[in-house]
């Protein structure tokens, strides 16, 4: 191209783009840990676990365990250098390999070391261990009923008068709701691999959302510096929020086995001893007391939100944090009061999961929006709408942040027309009135979700950016890939920086090596951070390339404009690969580390106050059902949602996380049970007796579009808005349709007050239950 030529148009932020391993998936070419080639010596190793809730250990017996074939030894906490904990919390409460006592069934008690899995998986079962029973709590109301001990502190929120709300308000609903927990059932499992290196060097290659973190707790258990640990991630087969602690103890078994033996290692569980040792999402039971008025209005909520934390803090804590924090839902409560209890219980302990305690805190707020409407005898959209924030008055939220971003009006005026909402509630009013078995409901609900960690120094991330001599670029950041579409998109703002084509643009495994300290790829943050701290990176070179490209060609500094395909210096093209070899040959650091803080956001947590989110997301979707009194057996018949992206920066990976969001949503809030014995031993621990939603499971009519209008009022990359954990939120709506197919056996007189998951059992004891309260 020479000085006359234009520049091209390449342009790619803001398009539909495909997922960078998108075709690796397809043709099973992308590879994970286990398809990784093994240095000749590897070892693999397995745990060894508890068969008991609760107990001391009155004796274990490891000589079978290492008399068997292939073993190489036995790990146990007398064989770790530094400290047997790998809580995330950092309050030792969580140890690698119990001593003296277990608190749950599945409790790692120790590591076979092998030459192959099957040998060690083999030998893990033949250990002779002597248990003395202890008294166990499995649930919310046992260890309410216990004493009500915690795994960490509670919180409380509160604003406005509480008493004089009550006071204020002619009716009040007092009740419960049991929100069931779900297991992560990511497709690949946990997994980790250690090759020792040098001196104290070790690498792990491991399925993580928290490289940073997964570095921290090796380097502790070795008792070493964290420079001698290098963590490195490609890929994984899904997260979901499963594997931003839970792979803590996995990768630091492999990287002990590798130091002690100067082998590598490998350590990955089957799927049963897998969902039985790792942490779930917190079952939750919400009391609540709420006084509203005879047009639905809400006056005051007072609430507790019960949390099955399990047998240590692991993340209890800033879970039930995010529930209260989404206890308003889309909602203003005059006055309100809500408390959190993580309860210890002799279960696994819980963990993230996508939503992180936001979708059991809306879930009570649903509940008590729809006991009003059939107490009142209205739509429940209709009280929705009347308790929905305002844009300049009625809008604090319980923990004093002030909403100045609502759209949530919009979105749900919007849907309810596209959707054609009000004629079909009519036509399936009329449709139960004359169907005697099969019953149908149809609901509308909001979703308004903060951004942010609420743990404020979370909110940073660091990205490298190495510009070659031939204009290809290489992209490192901390963010990490599970198949939410991260990768893809910052390289798209990358791309678009230089004004280059993706195919310019390396993708690189993320590694502690390259950017350190980085936070969790969480919280639905992962663009945002990562997105501007490769920005940054970029905007760092460019200034370079400017002020070399001025000097070279003799140019004031405002007469470089960046182009598509490289820059105009003055009237002159200049391609991007030429400017880059130009300012080699001149000098020009081609090389930048970018960093990104969240501005404006803080939050004291003593008093429950601050402005801990840097923006909302919004969005509503509309569930249609059928039910068949006699059975209980349902089906979802359509869903659609308009969910709020701001301007998107990849629109085809985003409607994808839409469809995945409310899909999973979908299967926690209906099939996915988890059901635990008298003795502690989870039941549902395999596909076979746990059931995750299928592509039968999706609704033949399923309409997903983004608000298109909507751009981000703050500042953030692209002006976009997260998408990762909101749309799980959409699925309460087919929680609610259920509901109201459920009530219609008696006119909708009764509250449904459906506990989930609402299973078909659930749906059939509900019928059953609204029969007998019409019959008196």
């Amino acid at each position: 191209m020479n000085k006359h030529e234009a520049p091209i148009a390449l342009s790619v932020l803001h398009k539909n783009t495909r997922h960078d391993s998108g075709p690796k998936h397809v043709t099973g070419t992308a590879e994970y840990i286990d398809d990784m080639i093994e240095p000749v010596g590897t070892m693999h190793a397995y745990l060894g676990l508890s068969t008991r809730a609760h107990a001391e250990i009155a004796s274990i017996d490891l000589a079978a365990v290492k008399a068997a074939p292939g073993v190489i030894g036995v790990l146990t906490a007398e064989d770790i250098p530094g400290e047997n904990d790998v809580s995330p919390s950092h309050k030792h409460d969580e140890p690698i390999f119990a001593q003296g006592k277990v608190h749950f069934w599945g409790q790692p008690m120790f590591a076979v070391v092998a030459e192959t899995r099957d040998a060690a998986r083999r030998a893990a079962q033949l250990a002779k261990v002597e248990y003395r029973d202890l008294p166990h709590a499995l649930d919310v109301r046992a260890a309410q009923a216990a004493g009500g001990a915690l795994v960490t502190d509670p919180l409380k929120l509160e604003r406005g008068d509480l008493d004089a709300g009550f006071a204020a308000a002619p009716r009040r609903v007092k009740g419960s709701i049991a929100i069931g927990g779900q297991d992560h059932f990511y497709l690949e499992g946990q997994i980790a691999f250690a090759v020792p290196g040098e001196d104290e060097d070790v690498t792990v290659y491991s399925s993580t959302q928290h490289p940073s973190e997964v570095q921290l707790m090796v380097a502790q258990v070795l008792a070493i510096r964290h420079h001698a640990v290098t963590v490195q991630v490609r890929r994984m087969g899904g997260g979901f929020g499963g594997k931003e602690t839970q792979g803590n103890l996995f990768a630091a078994v492999a990287c002990l086995a590798a130091k002690k033996w100067n082998r590598a290692c490998k350590i990955r569980p089957d799927r049963d001893d897998d969902m039985q040792a790792t942490g779930k999402r917190h079952d939750f039971v919400v009391d609540y007391d709420v006084g509203y008025d005879e047009n639905g209005k809400i006056h005051a909520v007072d609430a507790v939100y019960g949390a099955r934390a399990g047998f240590s803090s692991d993340l209890s804590g800033p879970v039930t944090d995010r529930a209260l924090f989404h206890a308003d839902n889309a909602y203003w409560y005059p006055a309100v009061r809500v408390r959190s209890e993580p309860l210890y219980t002799n279960t696994v302990s819980n963990t993230a999961f996508r939503g992180f305690g936001g979708p059991q805190g809306m879930m009570a707020a649903e509940r008590w929006i729809e006991d009003i409407a059939y107490a009142l005898g209205k739509d429940p959209l209709e009280i929705r709408k009347a308790n929905f924030y305002g844009t300049h008055t009625d809008n604090v939220t319980p923990y004093h942040q002030t909403v100045e971003d609502n759209v949530i009006h919009r979105v749900v005026e919007e849907l309810e027309a596209s959707s054609d909402y009000q004629a079909r509630r009519q036509a399936i009013v009329a449709f139960n009135q004359t169907s005697s078995v099969l019953k149908k409901g149809i609901a509308l609900t909001p979703v308004k979700f903060g951004i942010s960690f609420t743990a404020t120094w979370y909110n940073q991330a660091g990205a490298l950016v190495h510009v070659y001599k031939d204009g290809s670029i290489h992209l490192s950041h901390g963010g990490t890939e599970m198949g939410q579409g991260l990768y893809i998109k910052v390289a798209q703002v990358v791309a678009d920086a230089f004004g280059v084509g993706l195919d310019a643009v390396k993708i690189m495994a993320t590694t502690t090596g390259k950017v350190p300290n980085t936070s969790a790829t969480a919280a639905s943050s992962g663009t945002d951070l990562n997105g501007m701290a490769a920005w940054d990176a970029c905007e760092q070179i460019k200034r370079r390339l400017e002020a070399h490209a001025a000097k070279l060609y003799e140019a004031d500094g405002v007469d470089c404009q960046w182009v598509q395909g490289g820059m105009m210096v003055g009237t002159r093209f200049v391609p991007f690969a030429e400017l880059c070899a130009s300012a080699y040959l001149n000098r020009v650091q081609l090389s930048a580390a970018g960093f990104y803080k969240t501005p404006t956001i803080h939050w004291d947590r003593a008093t429950g106050r601050g402005h801990p989110f840097y923006y909302f997301a919004y969005g509503a979707s509309v569930s249609e059902v059928t039910i068949d009194t006699l059975t209980g057996e349902y089906s979802v018949d359509r869903a659609d949602i308009l969910h709020d992206v701001g301007k998107s920066l990849n629109p085809v990976i985003d409607i994808g996380q839409i469809e995945g969001g409310f899909i999973q949503g979908m299967g926690w809030l209906t099939t996915e049970e988890l059901v635990w014995d008298g003795k502690g031993q989870l039941r549902t621990h395999a596909p076979s007796t746990y059931k995750i939603p299928l592509a039968s499971d999706i609704p033949p009519v399923f309409n997903v579009k983004l608000a298109e209008w909507s751009v981000n009022r703050e500042p953030t990359i692209g002006r976009s808005k997260a998408v990762g954990e909101p749309p799980f939120m959409l699925a309460m709506s087919v929680v609610e349709a259920l509901g109201m197919a459920v009530a219609s056996v008696a006119d909708y007189r009764y509250a449904p007050q459906l506990n989930t998951p609402v299973t078909p059992e659930r749906v059939l004891m509900g019928v059953e239950r609204i029969k007998r309260e019409a019959r008196g």
